[in-house]
């Protein structure tokens, strides 16, 4: 049994150690920064900080991406740390090179197709059931991907790099509204298992109150491990036989009501665990160098193949809401061609090339004229000679992914850059913290599609041994004349996609600044019958023109409770300006806005 050694969380009596914005007048939370020596952009300011701190002491953009993810760990636990996994992009000054890191979670060997069928009925299991058990949990990449980049390419330690993340989780830090609304979200999962529990709710089992003080003294003890010992001390350690043991034997309350299932994940499963070097995407658009994340990530040939459509059509001269007619439906049709044919490119034939080939996009594009489309639009072929526009309508999986995510951005005084999304998947990831080690186990299995859409019908996301499901986190590079020119990414599972896809338009078609881009309202189309829009995006005049002359249907983006459900997408970029300067920009507003900050304001 583990030692109950768990982190705590106390009402604050005002005399808190936590790290606050005054601390620091040079470095307050706020959404922009502009300023020279690097520069740091996530969801929140202790991580932001820890990035600052890192790239002040010597460390590079690499070494800085390692600090912010691992201080989210502690600061933004239902989303981000060592129980999950991503994509890491990064722009290498000296030789010019992109090069991106898959940190995906795989499917334990004993890995089928039937993973998620209940053997009782032959059906597909609920998605709930799913998530709520160790079926869902993946092997972890996340500390595989910081292992390698630091190793690689960062100019620290993995042990330095992890210094920040360290203290925060020792000192704590105060229960922020959106901290408390995650945990409101993710209750009855936390709930459900006596470890998270434990971890991050009051004795009642409630949500901690706003304002009372987080400290989360196991996940400090397992950075130090990691940070003497380096990644194996997971991979081929005592901790990732903990991790296996839990997947296997999840630590449920008695008082649960759900039927938890156990895992099949074991311990050598993890040691077999290797995070990728993959080579990014690349389309030119409006002249920029437009580099993604390839598969098992959707993100960069989605967003491509959407881009290369949208070449078609003079946006910047369009009126407003024909432009953004034609990114709904460029939307749409790159969508269609995601679920039918991007899955891992380990396991599946991805037609990488051709989606990202303008002459394909041609074949795409012809389909769009003065009215929405009818979703499900049917793929493409992506197979030369590109030939036919036709669109009859199609049959498509439902997709589960989570839309709580994170993404950061780094960048050097040697123009090296980070663009960096990571996750545990839905909030609070399968609900299950590992014992004594202070962090949240994933559910991404869950992005595997359970079952073909129909029988008979190929799927590229069906679970397999080792195997990696498909992903929409979309970190994204823009060149301009070979140089650096901004870079961008955000959370919201597959309206990861739509988010980096609008947030480009903005920028380039639109000529907004990068914090307008990403600030402005959003709607996302993902080949259904409805778009989802926000509320301030539906208080546009351009919405009502999109559904009276276009016939575009929205969906409002709303929750039933929690204001957070209003919004689409928590993104983060940094812009790159003459002098060797940075603006480093977040949300104003999104999810009580985001963190940007340079090493010289």
């Amino acid at each position: 049994m583990v030692a109950a050694t768990a982190a705590t969380a106390l009402v604050s009596t005002g005399s808190s150690a936590a790290a606050k914005p005054s601390d620091h007048p040079a470095y307050t939370k706020k959404p922009t920064a502009t300023g020279t020596g690097g520069a740091v952009a996530s969801a929140e300011f202790n991580a932001s900080k820890a990035g600052i701190e890192i790239l002040k002491s010597g460390g590079n953009a690499i070494d800085a991406a390692v600090a912010v993810a691992s201080t989210l760990g502690v600061t933004e636990p239902f989303v981000a740390g060592p129980g999950g996994g991503g994509f890491m992009m990064i722009y290498l000054a000296k030789t010019k090179q992109v090069v991106t890191i898959d940190g995906r979670e795989t499917c334990a060997a004993a890995c089928t197709p039937n993973l998620f069928i209940d053997p009782n009925t032959g059906k597909p299991l609920a998605f709930e059931d799913a998530r709520r058990s160790g079926l869902s949990v993946g092997v972890p990449g996340m500390v595989a991907t910081w292992a390698k980049a630091v190793k690689d390419y960062g100019k620290k330690s993995l042990g330095a790099d992890l210094k920040p993340a360290i203290k925060v989780a020792q000192r704590g830090f105060p229960v922020t509204l959106d901290f408390n609304q995650q945990e409101q979200k993710a209750l009855p999962d936390l709930q459900n298992f006596t470890s998270s529990r434990k971890l991050f709710l009051t004795p009642a089992g409630q949500p901690l109150p706003v304002g009372s003080h987080f400290r989360n003294p196991d996940l400090a003890r397992t950075y130090q491990k990691l940070a003497s010992h380096g990644a194996d001390y997971l991979y081929d350690g005592p901790l990732g036989k903990e991790i296996a043991h839990t997947v296997q034997h999840p630590p449920v309350y008695s008082g649960s009501t759900f039927n938890v299932r156990p895992g099949i994940m074991t311990a050598q499963d993890i040691e077999n665990y290797v995070a990728k070097l993959r080579t990014p995407t690349h389309v030119n658009y409006r002249g920029l160098d437009v580099y993604g994340m390839a598969p098992p990530s959707s993100g960069g040939l989605t967003t491509g193949e959407a881009l290369n459509i949208l070449s078609r059509w003079n946006l910047s001269t369009e009126p407003r809401s024909a432009a953004l007619f034609h990114y709904l439906e460029a939307s749409r049709l790159a969508f269609a061609d995601r679920n039918a044919y991007i899955g891992d490119a380990d396991y599946e034939p991805v037609p990488q090339a051709a989606l990202l080939d303008p002459a394909y996009a041609a074949t795409r594009s012809c389909l769009i004229g003065n009215t929405a489309l009818t979703s499900p639009a049917a793929p493409g072929k992506p197979f030369p000679p590109y030939t036919g526009c036709s669109a009859p309508t199609a049959s498509q999986n439902p997709v589960h992914e989570g839309t709580q995510t994170n993404h950061l951005v780094t960048a050097d005084k040697w123009g090296n850059i980070v663009s960096y999304t990571n996750t545990i998947e839905q909030i609070a990831g399968s609900g299950i913290t590992v014992p004594g080690r202070g962090f949240l186990l994933n559910n991404e299995m869950t992005d595997f599609d359970f079952a073909p859409s129909a029988p008979g019908v190929y799927d590229p996301n069906l679970p397999a041994p080792g195997k990696r499901p498909r992903s929409s986190m979309n970190p994204t590079i823009v060149l301009k004349d070979g140089a650096p020119y901004f870079t961008v990414g955000s959370p919201g599972g597959a309206t990861i996609i739509t988010t980096v896809l609008q947030i480009l338009v903005n920028k380039i078609d639109f000529g907004m600044s990068l914090p307008a881009a990403i600030a402005a309202p959003r709607a996302s189309q993902r080949n259904g019958a409805l778009t989802d829009a926000e509320p301030a995006f539906l208080a546009t005049p351009e919405a009502a023109e999109l559904t009276s002359k276009y016939g575009e249907q929205f969906r409002e983006q709303t929750g039933p409770v929690l204001p957070r459900d209003n919004y689409i997408g928590n993104a983060t970029g940094i812009q790159f300006l003459p002098g060797n300067r940075f603006q480093a920009a977040a949300e104003p507003v999104r999810l009580g806005g985001g963190s940007a900050l340079v090493v010289k304001p």
